[in-house]
């Protein structure tokens, strides 16, 4: 069976319960680790915990994403640095940059994004990178504040022109299972011209579904199971010509190369 590793997900989101069982559901899939994101201060003691309970298997990333930049409370740099020093093996996120809404605000957002940057440089951690309608204001602010030497766009779906910019810098570019939607057949093909070492593979968990016939674990309210990543990596290995095997070992790898060098 092949063993892959999930570059990102929230399973510490309440959407999906209990945790024991969707990790037993994950490793008899062939999940062997995952990468569990915080997006919130709110969520850190349980991403935290469940590194804790699942020390083999959870690798924690602790930071604001975009969407709760304006949650951020004083002193939370300092307490994001204190959790990075107790977890050797944490990085950075999610954390980064999103003109899909409009609340909060890009000038909200972008102190919160250049601190977990700065962070990540300081403490030579990977940073998770959520980039959503913001490409340009992205460049702006690596001019300024550079990224660490290794940094993950997660659920990548920008250009190949733009992934050119980003590879120098040391971007990673992680695939996610709602990409396989048939009208998203672009991001399959950036995928291809891709170096194959800086691919990754992730379900975003609870989010970012794959379509029906790649579902091997449904939940209700179409919440995308984590477990789904064994199904989405056989399918992108398809595309992309390999079998399974060579494409779990290829992003494992990969992984490894990116968080835990």
């Amino acid at each position: 069976m092949p063993l892959w590793t999930d570059a990102h997900n929230h399973l510490q989101d309440p959407r999906l319960g209990d945790a024991a069982p969707v990790v037993a559901a994950m490793k008899a899939a062939g999940v062997a680790r995952c990468i569990v994101n915080a997006t919130r201060e709110a969520d850190w003691d349980a991403v935290e915990t469940l590194s804790l309970a699942h020390p083999d298997f959870v690798a924690p990333a602790f930071g604001i994403h975009p969407w709760h930049a304006h949650t951020a409370t004083p002193g939370w740099q300092d307490r994001l640095a204190g959790l990075l020093e107790k977890h050797p093996q944490a990085s950075i996120g999610e954390c980064g940059l999103d003109q899909w809404v409009s609340t909060p605000p890009l000038e909200i957002q972008r102190p919160v994004f250049i601190d977990q940057l700065r962070l990540g440089r300081e403490m030579d951690r990977a940073v998770t990178i959520h980039c959503l309608k913001a490409w340009g204001e992205l460049f702006e602010i690596f001019k300024e504040d550079p990224p660490p030497p290794r940094f993950l766009m997660h659920s990548f779906g920008g250009s190949i022109e733009i992934a050119r910019r980003l590879i120098p810098l040391g971007a990673y570019f992680s695939f996610s299972g709602y990409f396989l939607q048939p009208r998203k057949s672009a991001v399959i093909e950036v995928f291809r011209q891709l170096p194959q070492d800086r691919i990754l593979l992730e379900t975003d968990a609870p989010d970012m579904l794959p379509p029906p016939e790649i579902i091997s674990h449904p939940l209700p309210e179409n919440h995308n199971h984590p477990a789904n990543l064994a199904a989405i990596g056989e399918a992108l290995a398809g595309s992309l010509g390999m079998s399974g095997e060579a494409l779990a070992e290829l992003t494992r790898g990969n992984a490894e190369r990116c968080f835990f060098p």
